[in-house]
């Protein structure tokens, strides 16, 4: 949608809604000191999209490459800034403090300059924090090692006081010589264990103490205690949960390969003095460190988040400047140097109506940039296809992108999107009708329409963003689902007497069933819609289904012929008489003589009341064309007219695929001896679609046998087409069947069993499940299915008569278009 916002100024013409709007290719010849202006002024236009004049050459070969790499760095810088605030809860602001004129090159400077502090901070942060982090596991070590040591030393004690009791009551002659063996033991040769404390993640505890087991052979001594919260692990810098862990050793080798163990398991060791003095000071000294920390820490947070909230208020300008900067250099880079390397030549399409504008633009930023020379703007004379450009609005762009979604129109082809604005809901519509989910569909889409600027300007999910971007779409579709409801007369499956009392009423008292059978009429006719005795009849009155099924057939005939006829003003448009007298008239010969003959003969029988059976005379219109109709007989001469009717349709055959060929044939011929010349252009009107030419021109030989088996697929098609195309119409009457039915299963198997109890628990319960049924079922699923199937009509049943759709959109050098990117 980006070349039609560009071209909604006020002083443009009207716009065509069928034809796309004239182009024309030009060329810019721009001084080197306003080629930078010039493109912004452009881009700020968003009317030219130039051509890459440098298409062979590499990123790297061309002029501006140094330039490029300068913005993406900036952009890089602006992208770690945007994670940074991220990281810290921030937003940028849409309110900028910055000046409007600010330069580049400062920006350079100023964004470098803040990448460094910041990257400074961030490491001193890292490093205060692995610090403080490393603080806290010391002190858990202190704590819980020291609880075990003094511990151990308590029971220690105990038990040396109570042997030393028990040997002071033993009497034994050989306790003098026990005591003075011991005291002899030669002290030095005592065994000292170490020891070694530290943290270990507890999912890796039970390894830990498994391996230590098995490399030692189970001379260790291993004790763990269970920290109660999560702390921070100074490598990661993630909340992990560790065990505290003492393992005694003895011997440097059973150390070493303790270490070692440690190392692979992650745990972190700390030093521990048994000195209970020395433990209290150890700990005073950690906790003072701590503090410390803290306040450091808490001190360079306040400075980094104010530094982020100045970027955060300076972020969208800055960034709209680098982007708008990147595109400029891209733009440049696909201009050409001259021969004497002071002006960049530019080619590009533009609209014939932004001529003016684009030589205003042209003026204004050679002034600007008081460029001792003006730019030069002509138009260029070419063969080549131009790009498409239809100009649209908020509500008319969405229904522009289904179509575009099928394929972009051809240069000054028909645009089938104009009328898809009224066919693409109203198809949808006949499938959904139902007055009171139309309401739903209603309320639904004006929450989108009513808070529209609030939501333009926030990023969506992919699914609330598409929804949001077709609201008009959907807006249409729930009012034309609203009057297809008050006509079938449907509210949530159920019929009112809206419009008046129902003209049916029992022929006698033995009338059981008001609305199936026993039916006689008693007043006019139900004023609007369709009455609601005809919902669920089975005998003397018309059934409801019967006038979806054969609606459905009318509507399909109608807009088939509709793409039959747009074939044509296209070929009238391009001056292509061959498909005009021998493809598009036989086309709605055969297509009327047959389908066309069919819904004249169901508009006669609901004029008429007759009851003549339209199979049977559709059947023997083919089996039996002579025979009498008899009571299927709708009007005086029916026999001869369908006759007729038939002989038409079998000479359309030939019609389509015998005379085109030779004629292409014979143009081939003529132009080759030069019996055919054109004139040489020399008016403003650059273009001309050679539509004449068929596949086979003049750069190669004329297949006569291919043109002729093209034409024989091609009148093929479209007769198979004609049927099963008729036949894809019924979906409309399926699915609004299919939409009822559901409807009436929900209220009926739902919401008035549930009534049925006399149970408030179970009509709550009945109606919430009735409410969910309808929207998920109803509002959500059928919603889809219907928008798929009104999509495929339009696609492949409505477009394929008339639309080619092989063009290119027109992409103008904007930077609204630069504005909505994400990433630059």
């Amino acid at each position: 949608m980006a070349g039609r916002r560009g071209g909604g100024g006020g002083c443009c013409p009207p716009m065509d809604l069928l034809r796309s709007e004239p182009m024309q290719l030009v060329q810019v010849i721009i001084p080197m000191e306003s080629a930078h202006l010039t493109v912004s002024y452009l881009g700020d236009l968003g009317l030219l999209q130039f051509k890459d004049l440098n298409a062979d050459k590499s990123p790297f070969q061309r002029t501006y490459a140094a330039q490029i790499k300068k913005c993406g760095e900036m952009a890089r810088k602006l992208r770690f800034f945007k994670e940074q605030m991220s990281k810290a809860g921030l937003a940028p602001s849409f309110k900028s403090t910055t000046r409007d004129d600010i330069d580049v090159d400062d920006l350079e400077t100023k964004l470098g300059e803040l990448e460094a502090e910041l990257v400074e901070i961030n490491a001193n942060g890292e490093k205060l924090q692995r610090s403080y982090s490393e603080m806290v596991e010391y002190k858990l070590v202190l704590q819980k090692v020291g609880e075990f040591f003094h511990l151990a030393q308590s029971s220690a004690t105990a038990q040396h006081r109570e042997i030393e009791s028990q040997h002071a009551g033993e009497a034994s002659i050989d306790t003098p010589l026990l005591r003075d063996q011991e005291m002899a033991t030669d002290a030095s040769k005592q065994m000292k264990l170490g020891f070694l404390c530290g943290l270990v993640p507890r999912e890796r505890s039970m390894a830990f103490e498994r391996i230590l087991f098995r490399a030692t052979r189970g001379n260790v001594f291993l004790k763990q205690a269970h920290v109660e919260e999560p702390v921070i692990d100074p490598a990661s810098g993630e909340k992990v949960e560790k065990n505290v862990f003492l393992v005694f050793y003895s011997g440097e080798r059973a150390k070493n390969k303790i270490l070692k163990i440690c190392e692979a398991f992650g745990a972190n060791r700390y030093p521990f003095n048994e000195d209970l003095g020395k433990q209290a000071q150890m700990i005073s000294e950690v906790m003072g460190r701590l503090s410390e920390l803290k306040t450091t820490i808490d001190a360079g947070l306040a400075h980094r988040g104010n530094l982020l909230e100045t970027i955060g208020d300076q972020y969208e300008q800055w960034s709209r400047l680098v982007r708008k900067e990147k595109a400029i250099y891209h733009t440049l880079n696909m201009l050409s140097l001259d021969v004497t390397k002071k002006c960049l030549v530019a080619e590009g399409w533009c609209p014939v109506f932004a001529s003016k504008q684009i030589q205003d633009a042209l003026q204004r930023a050679a002034s600007d940039s008081n460029a001792q020379v003006g730019a030069i703007f002509q138009v260029v004379h070419t063969k080549e296809l131009p790009p498409t450009y239809f100009r649209t609005n908020k509500f008319t762009s969405a229904f522009q992108e289904i179509v575009d979604a099928y394929g972009v129109a051809r240069y000054q082809e028909v645009n089938p999107g104009v009328f898809t604005i009224v066919t693409f809901p109203f198809l949808f519509a006949v499938m959904f009708g139902d007055w009171g989910h139309g309401i739903c569909l209603l309320l639904a889409t004006l929450v989108y329409i009513f808070k529209e600027k609030k939501l333009s300007g926030q990023k969506l999910g992919d699914i609330t963003e598409m929804t949001f971007g077709g609201r008009y779409v959907i807006l249409m579709m729930a009012l034309f689902s609203i009057y297809t409801g008050l006509i079938y007369n449907e509210f949530f499956s159920v019929p009112f007497e809206l419009f008046g009392l129902s003209a049916y009423a029992c022929r006698d008292l033995s009338c059981r069933d008001a609305t199936t059978v026993g039916l006689i009429k008693v007043r006019e006719t139900y004023p609007f819609g369709v009455d609601p005795a005809w919902h669920g009849t089975r005998s003397e009155l018309p059934y409801l289904n019967s006038l979806k099924m054969k609606m459905s057939i009318l509507l399909g005939v109608a807009q088939m012929n509709l793409g039959i006829i747009l074939s044509f003003f296209n070929a009238k448009f391009f001056g292509n008489c061959v498909n005009i007298w021998f493809q598009f008239i036989p086309q709605l010969i055969f297509l009327n003589s047959l389908f066309g003959y069919l819904s004249l003969l169901i508009i006669v029988k609901w004029c008429t009341g007759s009851k003549a059976d339209l199979y049977h005379i559709m059947i023997y219109m083919f089996l039996s064309p002579t025979d009498e109709l008899g009571e299927n007989a709708l009007f005086p001469g029916q026999k001869m007219v369908q006759i007729v009717l038939l002989l038409l349709a079998l000479v359309s055959v030939p019609w389509m695929l015998l005379p085109k060929p030779f004629l292409l044939k014979k143009q081939h011929e003529e132009r080759h001896r030069g019996n055919s010349y054109m004139p040489l252009e020399t008016t403003d009107n650059s273009f001309q679609l050679d539509t004449n030419h068929d596949a086979h021109g003049d750069h190669e030989e004329f297949e006569f046998s291919e043109v002729f088996v093209h034409q024989l697929i091609h009148t093929i098609e479209f007769v198979l087409g004609a049927v099963s195309n008729t036949a894809s119409y019924l979906r409309l009457w399926a699915l609004s069947l299919a939409h009822s039915e559901l409807s009436s299963v929900f209220y009926e198997k739902v919401l008035l069993l549930a009534w049925g109890f006399n149970n408030v628990i179970i009509l709550i319960v009945g109606i919430i499940i009735f409410i969910f049924a309808t929207v998920g079922v109803l509002l959500v699923m059928e919603t889809l299915s219907a928008f798929l199937h009104a999509l495929r009509l339009h696609w492949v049943e409505f477009q394929n008569k008339f639309y080619e759709g092989d063009g290119y959109k027109f992409y103008p050098f904007s930077f609204a278009l630069a504005g909505d990117e994400d990433d630059f």
